[in-house]
């Protein structure tokens, strides 16, 4: 069904025309046309905007009551009669700007609550909102049109770029964020990283972590995930990165541009990755490595020495893709020849 307009107020109706300029794409059909929303092709109705990014869907893209669908070229021609058509390159990426467009994320409310704590001597931007129960530490600095949310904690000296938003419970201490970041909620960052030394007596000794957290613009960090701050040097989070929920950062660890980084990963202290990184699901990184730019790693992987630039590696310890797959390979033949028995019939 279409976005539940409880959770999601709608911007629309929008023009065929404005929805195309929107999407980066062509209208082809009454540029007048108004419409109301977006939906799935199974789920979309008239007034709808919906789209179809491969051929697999066209069964879908012939039943659907959608008014106007986002599609490549190629695809123009499977439209439904009464449908009108947005040209786009990438479908996916056009109807992500067309959704955005009807469905923008909530501006903020200029205040600040009355139970909210902000510190005297913080600097709180133009057009902030301060939720319930926030607290805003000493000589902390918000810039313009921040969003802080009901228990968010902003700590002493932090300081938020404009436009950021820090969903409920979030917390951040010993960091720096630039314009535009997003922390979800239940996300730390600036926390004491692990840190510690054995003494004589075999006590543990925590070595003070006295570095801090540098956040790039644009950066969304997911529900319940852990940045810790540096020790001796800064932990680095570099433009444009999206970090899933459930995510762990170590101390001084350096995050390229554009890098993701998906749910349940662990990249331990000191380990440096390049730009467009990619690391998949419940991925382990050892410490003090290296991971070249555009690098992908697979779920599960478990990564304990350098990956060179661009290649892909799964498994644990991960290996180059091809490699691991010729190694499973070699491992099965090697059970299947052990499983037959001495007259040659398979156990």
């Amino acid at each position: 069904m279409a976005a539940d307009p409880r959770f999601f107020p709608c911007a629309g109706p929008h023009s065929l025309a404005t929805i195309a300029a929107a999407a980066g794409g062509r209208a082809e059909g009454d540029g007048g046309l108004l419409l109301t929303g977006v939906a799935s092709l199974q789920a979309a109705g008239p007034g709808d905007v919906s789209f179809i990014d491969h051929r697999r869907n066209l069964p879908l893209l012939q039943a659907t009551k959608a008014s106007a669908v986002v599609l490549s070229e190629d695809l123009l021609a499977e439209l439904p009669a009464g449908a009108a058509g947005i040209v786009v390159r990438s479908a996916y990426l056009g109807f992500t700007r067309v959704a955005r467009l009807f469905h923008p994320a909530p501006a903020a409310v200029a205040g600040v609550h009355p139970t909210a704590v902000v510190a005297d001597d913080a600097e709180i931007g133009e057009g902030c909102e301060i939720g319930p129960y926030a607290v805003i530490g000493s000589a902390a600095r918000l810039g313009a049109g921040c969003v802080v949310g009901p228990h968010v904690v902003v700590g002493p000296g932090v300081e938020l770029g404009p436009a950021c938003r820090l969903h409920p419970h979030a917390s951040v201490s010993h960091a720096v964020l630039g314009a535009g970041v997003v922390l979800h909620p239940g996300a730390r960052v600036g926390q004491e990283g692990f840190g510690l030394v054995v003494g004589p007596d075999g006590q543990f000794e925590t070595m003070p972590q006295l570095g801090k957290v540098v956040i790039g613009d644009a950066v969304e960090i997911g529900a319940n995930s852990c940045i810790d701050r540096g020790s001796q040097t800064d932990t680095v989070i570099g433009p444009g990165t999206r970090i899933d929920n459930l995510v762990q950062i170590g101390h001084n660890a350096q995050v390229g541009r554009g890098c993701v980084i998906i749910a349940m990963a662990g990249i331990s202290g000191s380990t440096v990755l390049g730009d467009h990184v990619t690391v998949a699901a419940q991925v382990g990184i050892a410490g003090h490595l290296k991971v070249g730019n555009k690098a992908r790693i697979g779920a599960q992987a478990g990564v304990m020495a350098d990956v060179p630039e661009g290649i892909d590696v799964v498994g644990s310890p991960a290996l180059p893709i091809r490699q691991f797959f010729r190694q499973q390979s070699v491992l099965r033949k090697l059970t299947q020849a052990a499983g037959q028995n001495k007259t040659g019939e398979k156990t």
